[in-house]
């Protein structure tokens, strides 16, 4: 059995939402340096360009990437031989999201009722996700959520007999709708199968995913393939305003459905993908 102290979780979760929200990931900025190459369009040269400068900035003066420092979203691996001793795991992880989030100096998003709007103060609590898994190591994942890509952001229930061009379609039409609101380049997260409550949530750990993995599955990696060509070939482009650069990535995250069902979601995800990861 493993001891991790409740302080130590606090510690590491302060640490990596304040990376997360000053340091663009390097496969992040290693695809947008791609992507100016490519792009053979002026304008959005020039904003590819200014969003990587902009997280040059935030960087090295250690200011948020966006002004929008996101909803608080944890992923949580917890080894099954692991003990967390002076403290619960959620108190720990919201203490360390209220650290990082007031120490940071950064703006808090979260109210603390959907209709009465009252700020939290904060940025607590945080969206909490645990998986219980082998070993004695906790494994932390947190991305910052920005609200913009979030809220248009798509749910839909498809009859079990969908074809893939249907939904690759409706993922394509949910870009289309979302167009500057998203703040494209965007990484697309999809879940594809299980429940209503729980197809969001693969589409937020296909956001973890590093932006050269593809998908393990070679149908779903073929697929993943796909639909980013599709995506830019609309010519949306940076901030929507044309280009072949609307998407960096696409990932699709699959779990096992009912045979009645086929829950797909799609997350879109701003080009400030802020996220980062620890093993305690």
């Amino acid at each position: 059995m493993k001891n991790i102290s409740a302080k130590r979780i606090t510690e590491a979760v302060k640490k990596l939402f304040l990376e997360a929200n000053f340091n663009l990931p390097g496969d992040v900025l290693k695809a947008l340096q791609f992507a100016l190459k490519k792009e053979t369009n002026r304008r959005a040269k020039n904003i590819i360009s200014e969003i990587i400068e902009n997280q040059k900035i935030a960087r090295k003066e250690k200011i948020p990437i966006c002004q929008d420092t996101g909803s608080a979203v944890v992923f949580i691996e917890l080894g099954q031989d692991v003990k967390i001793t002076g403290g619960g795991l959620n108190e720990a992880i919201n203490k360390g999201v209220k650290q990082a989030y007031c120490d940071g100096y950064l703006r808090k998003s979260i109210v603390s009722d959907p209709l009465e709007r009252k700020n939290t103060g904060d940025n607590t609590p945080a969206v909490i996700h645990t998986e219980i898994v082998k070993g004695d190591n906790l494994k932390i994942s947190v991305l910052a959520k920005g609200g913009g890509a979030e809220n248009v952001s798509v749910i839909k229930n498809f009859p079990p007999s969908t074809e893939i061009n249907e939904i690759k379609k409706f993922v394509v039409g949910v870009v289309k709708n979302a167009g500057a609101n998203a703040c494209p380049p965007l990484v697309v997260g999809i879940g594809i199968g299980g429940t209503i409550d729980t197809v969001g949530t693969l589409t937020k750990k296909a956001l973890l995913r590093n932006l050269s993995s593809p998908n393990k599955d070679k149908n779903y990696a073929k697929l993943e393939k796909e639909i980013l060509s599709e995506i830019n070939k609309t010519g949306i482009g940076p901030m929507a305003l044309g280009g072949k650069t609307t998407a960096l990535a696409v990932f699709i995250e699959p779990a096992s459905c009912h045979i009645t069902s086929l829950p797909v979601a799609v997350n879109l995800q701003c080009h400030a993908v802020r996220r980062t990861k620890a093993v305690l």
